[in-house]
């Protein structure tokens, strides 16, 4: 169960046991969150609240209108073919970007179509170029384009010199057709509140679901035809296009954390037209398409066991190194911080309004920082000084990167809904029971609950298009699997899944911690990739590679810190 886990879940459970959840009608639910909202002197959300209530649990339909197509309709093409190569133009030094049509529906070529936002680092050494590689970089919903314009060059030293490194904003995302819930960021903001977080308390929960349905009721009336497009098959055909735009007969392809789910999904989908393929922390395929609560519990069941090792990490690095260590112990202290703010708020006069550090608040810095470890020193400083009363510099980047992370989720959520199947009405009412469920292995589990789950329970444009397995395919050669051994987001198991699942795949494991191995960075793992891409023969089954530093490594922290300009 770990050793965090929230105590106050059972007694939520226990105010709605899931049978009568499924049975509740409009009239019993508006009661319940009449009294919740009515304490809180909120009756003007009640109403706006109970509206998206009763769209959520199917009593109005979805409003739709010609402008909610309007991010297709704005984008669509009279021609009958698409081009046969990539219209380059210069965008930094050895970076070239462009607009690429492709259509909204791949069934139908000849109708609407939206473009994708690309961009190539041209290899270094063109006299020995191999052809390309294609980086997706997880979310789902991370641009690829800025990565590559921040860290092209990196990345070509990394790959050898040998291959142009092509990313693209997929389809809903960044700078190509994307996913839209609000017309602005102030409306976002406005939304969501000053004083957003994630709710912990059974009133705060409350609050919250009609929050998320009306959330989900935005995303489908903005975006409209958009969201029935943009599941991962939508996106593979569109990278198998890019494939053939670029000149390459196969693919050459590494995706980290969801960008493995798109790998494997390429894979079992166009298996002959494979090269190389690295998967990077990986996702059950599985897990993933059956539905949001067990693809967040799968890939995160290891929350626990790497929160723990970090404070253990943390005890023996000494308070040279870790604030935490050497005051009773680091586990003991934040075992009590965190009780302490499941009774309420601690004072943080120091950060914007509402200066409080709240349990949700820890949950969201927490679930930010557990896949760094190269910021586990600063996480360790911030959970030192909330242990001692004050929680300013832990409230600090929650508060200012509140909007940035709402932003994020818009495309995040669509792209998570979009692989699952439609929810039965009123799904989001079970909230007590998956939360719980969420939270049996992952004390942060409410973070990935509130923000993926919950909407995506209420979401109401189901996908044209989804794949669903088989997940087996053989490929000519191999494909490199890579894991993390202590991954807070995609846990170990995962990886050793997909390489036994897959027809031809070699599991190459490094003994490290944090989300992707680019997270803990590895000379081994980096020799091995490039050597695979370069000549795609795998590692023996059952290699491994050790990390170049340890956490709380001073020299862990420089290194880190080079790494990350290759894509931040």
């Amino acid at each position: 169960m770990g050793l965090f886990k929230p105590h106050d879940i059972d007694s939520v459970s226990s105010t709605l046991p899931e049978a009568e959840i499924y049975k509740i009608a409009v009239v019993e639910l508006r009661d319940r969150i009449r009294a919740v909202f009515l304490s809180h002197s909120t009756a003007t959300l009640i109403r706006l609240a109970l509206v998206a209530l009763f769209v959520g649990l199917g009593a109005s339909s979805l409003l739709g209108s010609q402008s909610a197509d309007a991010s297709v309709a704005d984008e669509s093409s009279a021609a009958t073919a698409l081009p046969g190569s990539i219209a380059w133009r210069s965008c930094g030094d050895q970076l070239d970007c462009a607009r690429v049509p492709v259509p909204l529906d791949w069934d139908n070529p000849n109708g609407p179509q939206i473009s994708l936002l690309v961009i190539r680092h041209r290899a270094s050494k063109p006299n020995q170029r191999i052809g390309s590689v294609f980086l997706n970089f997880g979310g789902p919903g991370v641009p690829g384009v800025p990565a590559v314009r921040l860290g092209g060059k990196g990345l070509d030293l990394l790959y050898g010199g040998r291959f142009d490194v092509v990313s693209w904003d997929p389809r809903g995302t960044g700078e190509s057709t994307h996913v839209t819930c609000f017309k602005d960021v102030h409306a976002l903001e406005q939304f969501w509140g000053q004083d957003w977080t994630i709710p912990y308390t059974v009133a705060e929960s409350w609050m919250y679901v009609p929050k998320t349905i009306e959330y989900a009721q935005r995303c489908a009336a903005m975006s409209g035809s958009l969201l029935e497009h943009i599941s991962t098959t939508d996106t593979v055909r569109d990278l198998d296009y890019l494939r053939q735009l670029v000149g390459d007969a196969q693919l050459t392809y590494r995706g980290f954390s969801y960008g493995t789910f798109l790998g494997e999904t390429y894979i079992n989908m166009f298996p002959t037209h494979v090269r190389a393929v690295v998967l990077d922390a990986n996702i059950d395929p599985v897990a993933f398409t059956t539905s949001v609560e067990e693809s967040i519990y799968t890939s995160s069941s290891d929350t626990n066991l790497v929160f723990e090792k970090f404070l253990d990490l943390c005890e023996r690095a000494g308070p040279a190194r870790c604030a935490l260590a050497g005051q009773g112990g680091a586990a003991q202290r934040v075992q009590a911080l965190l009780a302490r703010l499941r009774q309420g708020p601690i004072q943080a006069q120091g950060a914007p309004a509402p200066k409080v550090l709240r349990y949700g608040d820890a949950q969201v810095q927490i679930w930010s920082t557990l896949g760094q470890p190269a910021k586990w020193p600063e996480l360790a400083d911030q959970l030192n000084q909330a242990a001692n009363g004050d929680g300013t510099a832990m409230a600090i980047p929650v508060r200012e990167g509140r909007v940035n992370l709402l932003g994020v989720f818009v495309s995040a959520t669509a792209l998570q809904c979009a692989d699952k199947p439609q929810p039965p009405p009123g799904l989001v009412l079970t909230w007590p029971t998956v939360m719980q469920h969420l939270t049996s292995s992952d004390f942060v589990g409410l973070f990935d609950g509130w923000g993926l789950w919950a909407p995506c329970a209420s979401w109401q444009s189901p996908s044209a298009n989804r794949y669903t397995g088989p997940w087996n395919a053989s490929t000519t050669n191999p494909i490199l699997v890579i894991g993390n051994r202590y991954d807070p987001r995609t846990r170990y198991a995962n990886s050793v899944l997909a390489a036994r699942t897959l027809g031809n795949a070699v599991l190459l494991t490094l003994e490290g911690y944090g989300h992707t191995s680019d997270a803990d960075p590895s000379v081994c793992i980096d020799t091995a990739v490039k050597n695979y891409l370069i000549t795609p023969t795998a590692p023996l089954a059952g290699n491994t590679c050790q990390p170049d530093h340890a956490p709380f490594d001073p020299n862990f922290e420089k290194v880190a810190s080079s790494e990350e300009q290759r894509f931040e």
